[in-house]
């Protein structure tokens, strides 16, 4: 019991886990913060050019 409890504590491979678990939520935080910063301008150039597409004709 006691050696299992001594190779449970010297053991690493979790924090290995929490690591890139932490690594990728913070990739994810960052995407969605991109996203949000963009979004209201990316609205208003999209409903501009359909306001120009829709005026123009096909010959």
């Amino acid at each position: 019991m006691i050696n299992f409890i001594k190779n449970f504590r010297n053991d690493e491979d979790g924090a290995v886990t929490v690591d890139w678990v932490v690594l990728t939520a913070a990739i994810v935080g960052l995407g969605v913060a991109a996203v949000s910063t963009v979004e209201g301008g990316v609205d208003g150039l999209a409903s501009s050019i359909s306001s120009g597409v829709s005026d123009e004709t096909v010959r």
